[in-house]
């Protein structure tokens, strides 16, 4: 050092903290790398993504690494920088802490703050080619490393933490679902709704989708031979359970495509069609199985409808393959500009809404929020709510919702007249003042 001239020591002193603001900048930004970006790139072929990959995979190394060679670019510009102070103010304590202060303020704004910054804003941008440095380095420094990471690893395993555990970086549904809400600009909406739709599965139940057992279509066995043939000719269903007496007694699935013909030339008999509905068994699930499970069984299966049964093997309801569908896509059958089959909007703002709709349909259609974790219907929720069947014209609230019954039939709410609160809009606060 002392044949370097002070020009010398000072370009030396510069390249230091270079060197320091390198390893800074490039940690920073190699770890704020997106790693499902790094991911697709390094799949797509790219070279310095798979690099970036490789090395990320093993933090310890690569950490190893940069602090090794930003301890030497540190001490060494420290160093340095005591030396040329002594140099030009001579030896001594002020000579000493004049140094200290000058590199700490130079290594804290150049060779930390600064280049951090710029590693978090542009992390692709630094950290990709950096990435081929570090590989050359953690090949050259090996041996160092190695060793270093011996007795750093030794210490970590007597906190009980493995090295080779590295941060896992899987995303659970309820933060894919914010990664998606986040995206909004890149994924347009509706894509967007169905990828949310398509999460909520392991969520929903097939009671929440279910057609309730006393609307289920149906065809009775014992009906007169002229009834039955009404109720396949004016079905607008493809596939009916055919029963004897009580739905509880399911004979079969008929697909009414496979009468079709024979109902056409008027060939068709009760026997005949006892024997196509007894061809398709009824296919039963338990409720409380979650959409995408059920999803899963009907492909394996190869089925599109299932019955709906309890604890007691009692029938509760029927779920569709176009049910299940439709809550991933939307609605299939209502019209354009319709808010839903049960939902219809009124001039004054209210709505009138069959009482059987399900109450997370209607939430979701209207942007609510009625409780859910209860009964699952518009109708079980009031009679709930007022422990008693309510007669017409009874108004009631459901929270901040303005509820009056329009209509009962069969002990049931058959429609409602819903208003939502009314939000009082917000006050500029320089005119409110």
């Amino acid at each position: 050092m002392s044949e370097l001239s002070n020009a010398s020591m000072i370009a030396l002193v510069a390249i230091l903290i270079a060197v320091s603001a390198f390893f800074a900048s490039t940690e920073t930004a190699l770890m704020s790398l997106n790693r499902y970006k790094l991911r697709h790139r390094a799949q797509n072929g790219n070279r310095s993504a798979k690099l970036a990959e490789k090395l990320l995979a093993r933090p310890d190394r690569l950490i190893g690494i940069i602090l090794l060679g930003n301890t030497f670019a540190n001490v060494g510009a420290a160093t340095t920088t005591s030396l040329l102070v002594q140099r030009i103010w001579g030896s001594g304590d002020v000579a000493l802490w004049v140094g200290t202060g000058m590199m700490s303020i130079l290594m804290f704004v150049f060779g930390d703050l600064a280049p951090k910054t710029y590693g978090a804003i542009h992390p692709e941008r630094l950290g990709m080619p950096a990435a081929w440095v570090y590989a050359v380095l953690v090949r050259v420094l090996y041996p160092v490393v190695w060793a270093a990471n011996l007795a750093a690893n030794a210490l970590l395993k007597l906190l009980g933490v493995s090295p080779e555990q590295a941060a896992s970086h899987s995303l659970t549904a309820d933060e894919l679902r914010t990664v998606v809400v986040e995206a909004s600009a890149v994924i347009p909406r509706r894509h967007q709704s169905m990828l949310i739709n398509i999460l909520d599965l392991e969520k929903v139940t097939v009671d929440d989708i279910m057609v309730p057992r006393n609307e289920i279509a149906g065809i009775d066995s014992e009906s007169d031979w002229d009834e039955i043939l009404d109720v396949i000719r004016d079905s607008s269903h493809t596939r009916l359970p055919v029963y004897e007496g009580s739905l509880d007694n399911i004979i079969g699935i008929l697909h009414l495509k496979r009468v079709a013909q024979a109902l056409a030339r008027g060939e068709l008999d009760k026997e005949q069609f006892l024997e196509l509905a007894r061809n398709r068994e009824p296919y039963f699930v338990p409720e409380g199985t979650t959409l995408n499970a059920q999803l899963l069984n009907f492909q394996r299966l190869r089925r599109r409808s299932a019955l709906v049964v309890n604890e007691y093997g009692d029938i509760q309801g029927l779920v569709t393959l176009e049910d299940l569908l439709e809550e991933i896509v939307g609605e299939f059958t209502t019209e354009p500009g319709m808010l839903h089959k049960d939902i219809h909007s009124e001039p004054d703002g209210s709505y009138v809404v069959n009482g059987g709709i399900n109450v997370r349909t209607l939430n979701r259609r209207l942007g609510w929020s009625l409780p859910t974790t209860g009964p699952r219907t518009l109708n079980g929720l009031i009679v709930e709510y007022l422990e008693t069947i309510p007669d017409t014209g009874v108004s009631l609230k459901l929270g901040d919702y303005a509820v009056d019954i329009l209509q009962i039939a069969d002990n049931t709410v058959k429609t409602v007249r819903m208003r939502a609160p009314v939000r009082a809009p917000v006050k500029d606060k320089d005119k409110a003042a």
